[in-house]
């Protein structure tokens, strides 16, 4: 009897196991959902969890006086190599920080500033009439989507926002059909690799995960620019 009492109970502990795990975590031929950090979605892609959006709420952190100091970001754009005539889209453009130092040198071309919360985009368009630069534009994107023409621009920026995108698969084939044949995408990421560098762990990427989930939707890495002081500045251009 006590042997038929502890099979069953051993049975119900591995039912309940079996239950416990379906029901905490379920997957797609792209995504896992588990749980996971109070910093992320509890949801997966390639072996990272997807980082909660920064709302409107953190504008004033976007525009902190001593940003240029902890990410150099003049270097940044200097890194880019602006043509007057390039067209650029930053993803996730937030209230504008990179868009209205870029668009001085593309004077001839055209900036895309490319967000999908309103308060961002109402701040960017606010700052651009104060400025009066005419060569930027202002565009709602989605979660699947940057709502770019096709084979619309030069370059895309993206600055420590691409580990917040809920369907990284689908941005990056958005992307991909925006980007010219020649163009590239420069991948700002503070680095996952430097346990130093005061940032959540779940709001960096290392190179090593970024060129994974890269090259699985067609981008290869061409280079990895090692001048800003806690970011990655990495380049990558269609396969």
């Amino acid at each position: 009897m006590k042997r038929f009492l502890c099979l069953l109970l051993m049975s119900t502990l591995a039912l309940t196991f079996f239950q416990c795990k379906g029901q905490t975590e379920t997957s797609n031929e792209n995504y896992v959902f588990k749980s996971g950090s109070f910093d992320g979605i509890g949801k997966w892609y390639k072996g990272r969890e997807i980082a909660h959006v920064m709302g409107f709420q953190g504008i004033g952190w976007l525009e902190r006086p001593e940003r240029e100091k902890e990410e150099n970001t003049n270097r940044l754009i200097k890194n880019m190599e602006i043509l007057p005539g390039d067209s650029i889209a930053d993803i996730g453009a937030g209230s504008g920080y990179h868009v209205f130092k870029m668009a001085p040198f593309a004077r001839q071309g055209l900036i895309y500033a490319v967000d999908i919360q309103d308060e961002m985009l109402k701040a960017i368009g606010n700052q651009k009439k104060e400025v009066g630069l005419k060569n930027i534009e202002i565009i709602k994107g989605t979660e699947q989507s940057v709502n770019l023409p096709a084979n619309s621009v030069d370059k895309i920026l993206m600055v420590d926002v691409y580990h917040e995108f809920n369907y990284p698969i689908e941005m990056l084939a958005s992307m991909n059909k925006a980007l010219r044949e020649n163009g590239k995408i420069y991948l700002i990421e503070y680095r996952g690799e430097d346990d130093s560098i005061p940032i959540k762990k779940l709001h960096k990427m290392t190179e090593s995960q970024a060129v994974k989930e890269f090259k699985a939707n067609g981008f290869i890495l061409k280079e990895n620019i090692s001048n800003l002081p806690w970011q990655h500045c990495m380049v990558f251009v269609k396969e």
